[in-house]
Order: structure tokens, then C-alpha cells, then sequence
């Protein structure tokens, strides 16, 4: 069982020993995300995320690679909306090394104009990657319906004019203003020593830094379309509607209702639009929650041609649902499908180390796999008829077509 010590400064170290594991999964979760930034700050967040591997005064950005490969770990990050987690994965013996690692990226990278430079490079190819992608690009399309006036509805990766303006002195005030040890999770899951819990407390637990952060402002829902032309073979679609915060009672409700909608191979928009009409190859939804709000996703990839049939039998299926389509036996499927992947999890130290920092960070406490199993028990017909009168709402919509369906 994960267990929470708080050091002095507040930041905050979670820990779950796992004695039969050989492997120690350690994270650095900061409670900043895209949705934190001013608009002319857009970007920023992921950016520092990149610059934080670009050196210390005692360590290389090849050092820090290369320490990593002679000792067969793994280190790496990722930028969220809410969040922004460096993480690595070590064998037990090797787990103090990532720690120093990992404190070092922390309070000591130097943001050094020529890195600045060569890694803004770097985010304006990953920015023209993601829109030569039109199945990525159709979700970041979709959250731009969806939050036109707020910052969710923001790239994560930010926008080409808003990286052209950051430098060292704007990127040092950011990180004053968010890394900060109230904002800082360590979480930590596998086969823990005292010494290195230790280590974590020493390393990050008497930095002070006090930042003002302002309180969320709760996105509106905005239903609307969005239609973009590209030189490509496919159209992609993709439906967005209000969905469920992170600590709403009806969470799990919902994520049983996702399953049998389009989250499993056996759900009705994959067996409807795939198996049976042959109307898309990957047809898929999925729910992200947030801290105060959520969103229900549906994308589907078609021809041109066929766009219209699956706008219409996509909403078939929800309609389909909602007037009482829906099974018992549809339910305690999705349920148990849910339970499996769950327990699954348990078995990646990474997973835990994940699940652990995230519930720290973003609510404050730990839930544990009981707590999740009951609740999800709990899940009836009812409940998720519930979550089903959300899809009522008009929803969001984007889409991206080849050119030649623009003439």
C-alpha cells in the first residue's frame, strides 16, 4: 500500500514498496500544465520539459543519456494540461543514481541560449509533425471548438509565434512561479530502501520557493465545427462532448459507459462502424478527466466519401444507447473488462509510480485498488443511463478532409 510523507518545504514523497520487484519507478510530478500559461506564454510548460534534458553544469545532455544506457534504464517526460511529469525506471541497485539524476535536471539545468535555440528547433519540427498527422491533428482541432476562449483549448506543444519569444530569463520566471515544492510530487513504486526515500527527502526537501498561482477557471463547453482541408487520402472526424471532472461521484459510471461506446474491440461504435458496416478501419472514444471539468472524445477515420454515413452512424449508436439499447449484460462485460485492466496495471512498477503521483498531486490523496474495485462495482444500469444523457448535449466537432473535397 502507497503511503505519503510530506518534508518540511511541503513537497510532497509517495511511496509503494513492491519487495518482489527488481525494478524502482521514480516520477517528479509538477502541478503545471498547458492550461496554467497566458496566452502569449503558450507552449511554455512543454518547453521546459524538453530544456530540462539539455544540461547541468556538471552533466551533459549526452551525460545524462548516456547514464541512463549504461545502466539499462529509462528516463524521459511528458507535458499534460494539468501536469508535467520527468519520470525514469531503474533496476533496484541503481535507483540512488536516478534520483540524483532526476534532482540534478531538476535545480540545475542552466537554460543555455545556444540549447534554447537548437531545442526550439526541435518543438517546431515536433509541431509540423503533429499537423502532417491528421489524426492527431484532428484532436487538437476538436479542443479548439471545444475551449475557443480558454486555455485547454491551447496546443500543449504551443504555437510557432509564442516559442519565437522565449529565452532563459522567460523561462526561469515561469519556473519560478510553478516549481515550487507546494506544486511537487515525488512518487516512487518498486523495491524501495529507506536510504533512498531518504535521498528523495534530502534532494528535494529543502529547496523554498513560493510562487502565486491562480485558481482554475472552469472551462465552458463549446459546441461548434471545425473543418480543415489537406492534401491526404482520408477524412478524420472527430465528435467531442462535456464529460466528468476526476472527483465526480458519476467517474467511474462514465468510464464503464466509454468502454461499451467505442473503448474495447467489442464496443458498439467498433462492432457497428467497423465490423459490421466496414464504414472506418480505427474508430475509437475515449474520457479525459480534469480536475474540474471532462470530455468525452469519438474519432473515426473514413473516406471522403463515407464522412457522412459515419457522422450519421455514429450518432446512430449513442442514439441507439440512450432510447434503451443499452444491455445488462453489456455492463457487467465493460465492468469486469475495466477490473482486468486495472489489476493488470498492477503488475508495472511504472504504473503504480504513475497512479500514485497523479492522485497526490491532482487530488490530494491516494486511492487505493480496493477503493477503485468497489466503485466500480457499484457501477449498475442505471448509473451509466445517467452518464448517457451528457451525449444529449450538441456536440464539438472537427474535421479534416483531403483537398479535393473542397472543390
Amino acid at each position: 500500500m502507497a503511503e505519503t510523507y510530506i518534508c518540511q518545504n511541503g513537497v510532497r514523497i509517495v511511496s509503494e514498496q513492491i519487495s518482489y520487484f527488481r525494478s524502482v519507478a521514480v516520477g517528479v510530478f509538477i502541478k503545471v500544465g498547458s492550461r496554467d500559461e497566458e496566452p502569449q506564454e503558450n507552449g511554455m510548460t512543454h518547453f521546459i520539459e524538453h530544456m530540462l534534458f539539455k544540461g547541468t553544469p556538471t552533466r551533459s545532455a549526452k551525460d545524462i543519456a548516456r547514464e541512463f544506457d549504461r545502466i539499462g534504464g529509462d528516463i524521459n517526460a511528458y507535458t499534460s494540461k494539468e501536469y508535467t511529469c520527468y519520470y525514469a525506471k531503474v533496476v533496484d541497485h541503481h535507483a540512488g543514481l536516478a534520483v540524483d539524476i532526476l534532482a540534478d535536471m531538476f535545480f540545475n539545468s542552466q537554460m543555455d541560449p545556444v540549447e534554447i535555440e537548437r531545442e526550439r528547433q526541435v518543438v517546431l519540427e515536433e509541431i509540423s509533425m503533429t499537423e502532417d498527422m491528421p489524426d492527431d491533428d484532428v484532436h487538437e482541432q476538436l479542443w479548439r471548438v471545444m475551449y475557443p476562449q480558454h486555455p485547454m483549448g491551447a496546443p500543449i506543444l504551443g504555437l510557432e509565434a509564442t516559442l519565437q519569444t522565449f529565452d532563459a530569463h522567460k523561462i526561469r520566471d515561469f519556473m519560478n512561479r510553478f516549481y515550487i515544492p507546494s506544486n511537487t510530487v515525488i512518487s516512487v513504486a518498486g523495491k524501495i530502501t529507506p536510504e533512498l526515500i531518504e535521498k528523495i527527502e534530502e534532494l528535494f526537501g529543502g529547496f523554498t520557493k513560493s510562487g502565486t498561482i491562480k485558481p482554475y477557471v472552469t472551462p465552458e463547453f463549446t459546441a461548434g465545427t471545425s473543418e480543415k482541408f489537406k492534401d491526404i487520402e482520408q477524412g478524420h472526424l472527430c465528435y467531442g462532448f462535456p464529460g466528468l471532472s476526476m472527483t465526480d461521484p458519476h467517474l467511474y459510471d462514465m468510464a464503464v459507459m466509454n468502454n461499451i461506446l467505442g473503448g474495447t474491440m467489442s464496443s458498439r461504435l467498433f462492432q457497428e462502424i467497423r465490423e459490421e458496416h466496414g464504414l472506418a478501419y480505427s474508430i475509437f472514444s475515449y474520457h479525459s478527466a480534469y480536475s474540474d471539468h471532462g470530455t468525452l472524445a469519438i474519432y473515426g477515420g473514413t473516406s471522403n466519401e463515407q464522412l457522412p454515413d459515419l457522422q450519421e452512424k455514429i450518432l446512430e449508436s449513442i442514439g441507439n444507447m440512450q432510447s434503451g439499447g443499452l444491455t445488462q449484460l453489456e455492463v457487467e462485460d465493460s465492468k469486469e473488462q475495466f477490473k482486468g485492466n486495472l489489476l493488470l496495471g498492477m503488475e508495472s512498477t511504472s504504473s503504480r509510480m504513475s497512479r500514485n503521483g497523479k492522485h497526490e498531486l491532482l487530488m490530494g490523496r491516494l486511492i487505493t485498488f480496493d477503493d477503485v474495485l468497489k466503485k466500480i462495482d457499484e457501477v449498475s444500469m442505471e448509473k451509466v443511463q445517467y452518464t448517457l444523457e451528457l451525449l444529449k448535449t450538441p456536440p464539438a466537432q472537427s474535421i479534416i478532409r483531403s483537398k479535393e473535397a473542397s472543390s
